[in-house]
């Protein structure tokens, strides 16, 4: 694996464990919690960060990847908690799956990162370029788990 591409890797690890950290002192109730004027919870924003990157190499190599098709009703693009069911992964699940999949992208794609496929949005041709662009999105979506903690702690729901 070339030099640029461990960077890529370790920065995809560096910013799960950002991710990771921000929601460690964060209760599984309080993961439940919608504040107000925001449309989605913790726990959500879990599932879509888990679910993006997986969505992103299905559309850019045309397969199947480990995400289940499931997690497309709860956590895919415009869905919120209300489309939860008793077989949504729970707090614990979730945090476990995004604990194990920057590990797992490596070993499935580290040597497909630069293979061409046709392009998608922006142009994108490779799974390296789909993965920088699911760290921006995980960063936003950081953002957003960081937005609802302090509304919480304002209300002191956790």
């Amino acid at each position: 694996m070339k030099e640029g591409q461990l960077v890529l890797f370790n920065q995809l690890e560096a910013y799960r464990q950002d991710l990771l950290d921000s929601i460690s002192g964060v209760s599984a109730e309080a993961a439940e919690i919608i504040p107000n004027h925001f449309n989605n919870n913790i726990r959500w924003n879990m599932g879509h960060v888990y679910l993006d990157q997986y969505l992103w190499i299905e559309t850019l190599t045309k397969e199947k990847t480990e995400a289940p098709e499931s997690f497309r009703k709860w956590f895919g693009y415009g869905t919120t908690p209300d489309h939860f069911s008793m077989e949504t992964p729970s707090y614990i699940e979730l945090k476990k799956l995004l604990e194990e999949q920057p590990k797992r992208l490596k070993e499935s794609y580290g040597h497909r990162l630069e293979e061409l496929f046709s392009p998608t949005e922006m142009g994108m041709r490779t799974i390296e370029q789909v993965l920088i662009r699911t760290i921006f999105h995980e960063g936003i979506h950081l953002q957003a788990i960081n937005d609802i903690k302090k509304c919480l702690y304002l209300h002191e729901a956790i």
